[in-house]
């Protein structure tokens, strides 16, 4: 049976809480594992690298070239790191938020795109609600009767 790809428009996203990096090395590695991110950015992308590098260009007011992109793609060049302005044009102009998404998890954080805040944000009014609407029923619970002048 062949291998299918999943399509770059399928945002794998999980709703597990991703934990922050807390112990010891944890992040070691993080440089070599970015620039095999670049390259499989690249990879998935059927334009031309060129192409890439100019709308990046484009997005940075700065030059960003072929031999960069390169570069940033090889893990061995520890020298060529990719700047997190340069990796967030590149995930801009790919539309590759799943794999930003996969990045930033392991410092406890998880990626929404665009509209997707919509859904976050029902999930947040969902939970006040839930919130007021047991706090309302602990108070009917009690129901202490409002009287008026108590006094005989």
């Amino acid at each position: 049976m062949a291998k299918t790809r999943a399509s770059v428009d399928q945002f794998a996203f999980t709703f597990d809480a991703p934990q922050p990096a807390t112990l010891p090395a944890a992040l070691a590695g993080v440089d070599a594992r970015t620039a095999r991110t670049v390259a499989e950015i690249l990879k998935g992308d059927k334009r031309d690298r060129t192409v890439i590098a100019a709308e990046m260009s484009v997005l940075l007011s700065d030059e960003v070239t072929l031999n960069m992109l390169n570069n940033y793609a090889s893990p061995a060049l520890e020298t060529h790191n990719i700047s997190f302005s340069r990796m967030l044009a590149l995930i801009a102009v790919t539309n590759r938020f799943d794999l930003l998404d996969r990045e930033v998890r392991p410092i406890g954080a998880a990626v929404l795109v665009g509209e997707e805040i919509y859904t976050a944000e029902i999930g947040q009014i969902d939970s006040e609600i839930d919130k007021l609407l047991r706090r309302k029923k602990d108070l009917k619970r009690i129901n202490p009767t409002i009287t008026r002048n108590r006094r005989k």
